[in-house]
């Protein structure tokens, strides 16, 4: 395991590098956007350095596009045990580009997406762009784990649902589905005869005991109604180089595939391709090390937050570096995303822009060095603390008038 001391990194560091994360809002600390906080793997940044050095900025060759997808068939099969042909992997510049492809391609004109909520924000957002309608379907709590409810699947295929989406391990929950969750959601799938959109960006975050599985891979049932999207991005920080994998599982979406899948990866980065394959291929050692950074992250998260803010609640996630926390029983309504940027210097997402069932929650990216998360979490505290003195003192001043 690579040995980086990734508490040292700086606040004014983060700022300097120039990322959205830390420039949007600036004086603030940045929890609003699934990026990592931890540069890049060596073998990304010497394969990236090598191809400026040579120029290699033009238009995609098709080697590095067959390099690309040898890379991923293999970290499939290395990683989670999945035999992919290279053949079946195809680049496309990101996973919501995949989704939108996979609405286009493989559904009606007229179709319901069906969104498990909370839900990353885009799978509710690009539905209604392309003239889809959106069906939201509750996660339920079971055991302390956040699962997709059956029945409430059930009832969205029946309202015409068409295609689940669904996303493995969960962003903004944190799950990580077992093979028996994903076999009984096959067979739910199957008695439909509905499709799934397959999101797995976050699959090489998952934290010890949980496996991820992929959900094509439980049985030829799954494999034959699947479009799978997958990309190095969350894992290795690569999201702006704009470069992600669909794999097909059967031969009816792969005959499909050659009609319009040249046009499908337009767009796709030169530098993308190349940092993927460099991720995939050699830069495992550095994930084991940020994986064991992220899983003290999550722990020390759920210490600070039972710490300091005794009346929210938060579900350690099993995979990502992505939080829900729950102020519902603070009393907060609204826009608790602008709340907390106003009253604590933090930001956040809103729960409201998760769907309906995480609102007064908030999406919060622990991918941070652990002194910021801890100032994050104390400036919250403090936030609550003086708003609960403000409102005792409105008290007061109605009571003695």
């Amino acid at each position: 395991m690579v040995t980086v001391d990734f508490d040292s990194i700086s606040e004014g560091e983060l700022r300097d590098a120039g990322s959205v994360k830390w420039t949007m809002f600036p004086d603030m600390i940045g929890a609003f956007v699934a990026e990592m906080d931890f540069g890049l793997a060596p073998s990304i940044s010497t394969a990236l350095k090598s191809a400026l050095d040579r120029g290699l900025t033009g238009y995609l060759p098709t080697q590095l596009a067959a390099d690309l997808a040898q890379a991923t068939a293999d970290w499939y099969a290395d990683a989670y045990g999945w035999q992919v042909p290279a053949d079946r992997v195809h680049h496309v510049p990101d996973v919501i580009a995949a989704f939108e492809l996979t609405m286009k391609s493989f559904t009606g004109p007229d179709s319901a997406v069906i969104v498990p909520t909370p839900a990353y924000m885009p799978f509710l957002m690009v539905p209604p762009m392309l003239g889809r309608r959106v069906i939201e379907v509750p996660s339920l709590e079971v055991d302390g784990r956040w699962v997709i409810d059956p029945e409430g699947l059930r009832r969205a295929f029946d309202d015409g649902g068409e295609l689940l989406v669904l996303c493995n391990p969960h962003n903004p929950l944190g799950t990580v589905a077992t093979r028996d969750e994903l076999l009984a959601i096959a067979d739910i799938v199957a008695e439909k005869q509905g499709r799934v959109f397959s999101d797995e960006i976050h699959a090489p975050i998952v934290y010890s005991p949980a496996v991820h599985v992929p959900y094509a891979s439980v049985s030829e049932t799954a494999a034959s109604h699947t479009i799978t999207a997958s990309s190095a991005s969350k894992a290795w920080n690569l999201a702006g180089l704009k470069c992600a994998q669909v794999i097909l599982s059967n031969d009816a979406d792969a005959a499909m595939w050659e009609s319009f899948g040249f046009w499908a990866g337009h767009g796709t980065s030169t530098l993308g391709v190349l940092a993927n394959t460099a991720a995939y291929s050699a830069g495992g050692r550095w994930l084991e090390t940020v994986v064991d950074y992220l899983d003290g992250n999550r722990r020390l998260l759920t210490e600070l937050v039972a710490e300091h803010l005794p009346d929210v609640r938060l579900v350690m996630p099993e995979g990502s570096y992505i939080a829900l926390l729950d102020f519902r029983a603070t009393g907060l309504t609204g826009d608790l995303g602008e709340w907390f940027r106003d009253h604590a210097g933090v930001a956040m997402t809103d729960g409201a822009a998760c769907g309906e069932a995480a609102i007064g929650h908030t999406r919060f990216i622990f991918a941070m060095p652990r002194p910021i998360m801890r100032e994050a979490i104390l400036r919250m505290s403090k936030a609550l603390v003086e708003r609960g003195r403000d409102a005792s003192a409105d008290g007061d001043r109605v009571a003695v008038a």
